[in-house]
């Protein structure tokens, strides 16, 4: 039986960066043919860096078959993978509230695509989609059922990521525990290649100390600082989403590297690092709970697969749980994202 050879565009934006990449899709295989990345993007300039992405891949790539765009949130309303239509659109347009940080740049790369690409068909990849079959005893949080019918629920993250670990263990164990640690940090509890559990809530502020998000907090903390001086929606979510975190304890940097080399002489740097690792352990601990103990532990994203020493920190206090395989896998979202546009594209009606 013939296989059908796809070139797909894969588009990874994130809340300051966009990651591209050119792939030839045949089958199950996967070829890369061109990409790159810009990091630190202004607000106002995502369009321009597809430009230019493009412009390169003009050089390199063959016309695309299909554009594959990595979306955060779907909100309530969009669950899984999709081909773009105009009802997706305004799904996604009423998702952005969820994921503030990283939608609005998402959706300005769709339309762009659009313009620039017309005719294109182009695929939703949502992070979200991951964790849709999530039991409702994890999925639910304690408020009125009023309250939950507005979508406040955990959705979970980093599923774009977990999708491409499962992948690449083939197959996957039993009770899986993944631990994505880069500048935003989720641990997800997997029963046979399914979330049961994820760190990360109904928003990517959730969970245990990012970068510069602050992980979960006493709702408490947030109604005692909207009554002294923080008044607004907008300065609670600055100081949740940019100033906490790695940042806002070490004083000054999220970048893990920089504390770890300040780390003996800064008191701060110490406590951000130490944090860090005490909260991931704590994390890890609750996903073996849920899954009645653990078969693997994987370590992906930047942190995870780069900063042996932190990895090392945070095993040495999960020796409790037993014996159990520990692995380094990196993150290929752009990878699968590429792999669910080809499959969605060959499922659509034509």
């Amino acid at each position: 039986m013939e296989v059908a050879v796809l070139n797909v565009l894969a588009l990874n934006c994130g809340s300051s960066s966009l990651k591209f990449g050119a792939y030839k899709v045949e089958g199950t295989d996967l070829k890369l043919i061109a990409g790159g990345d810009r990091e630190e993007i202004g607000e106002q300039d995502y369009v321009a860096v597809l430009d230019e992405a493009l412009q390169a891949l003009n050089l390199k790539a063959p016309q695309f078959d299909a554009v594959g765009h990595r979306f955060v949130h779907g909100g309530r309303h969009l669950r899984d993978h999709c081909m773009l239509d105009a009802t997706v659109a305004e799904k996604l347009s009423d998702a952005v509230p969820y994921a503030p940080l990283h939608m609005p740049a998402a959706l300005a790369v769709l339309k762009a695509v659009r313009s620039k690409l017309p005719g294109v068909p182009q695929a939703v990849c949502l992070d979200t989609a991951f964790h849709r079959n999530m039991p409702e005893v994890s999925r639910t949080f304690a408020l009125p059922e009023n309250v939950r019918k507005l979508g406040v629920e955990r959705y979970g993250f980093h599923g774009l990521s977990l999708e491409s670990i499962v992948q690449q263990l083939g197959s996957a164990p039993a009770r899986l525990i993944v631990a994505h640690l880069g500048n935003g940090a989720s641990i997800t509890a997997i029963r046979n290649g399914v979330s049961v559990d994820t760190s990360m809530g109904m928003t990517p502020t959730g969970g245990f100390l990012m970068g510069t998000r602050t992980g979960d907090l006493d709702p408490g903390v947030l109604i005692y600082l909207l009554r002294h001086g923080y008044g607004s929606a907008e300065a609670l979510e600055r100081l949740c989403d940019r100033e906490s975190g790695l940042r806002g304890v070490s004083g000054g940097t999220s970048d893990v590297r920089e504390l770890l080399e300040r780390r003996n002489s800064d008191s701060n740097a110490d406590l951000a690092l130490s944090m860090f690792c005490y909260q991931v352990r704590k994390t890890v601990s609750g996903m073996a709970a849920a899954l009645g103990g653990v078969d693997m532990l994987v370590f992906t994203g930047g942190i995870g697969e780069h900063a042996g020493g932190l990895r090392e920190e945070i095993i040495c206090g999960l020796a409790f749980l037993g014996k159990f395989e520990i692995r380094v896998l990196p993150s290929r979202e752009d990878e699968q994202i590429a792999r669910n546009t080809a499959r969605l594209l060959l499922s659509s009606p034509q």
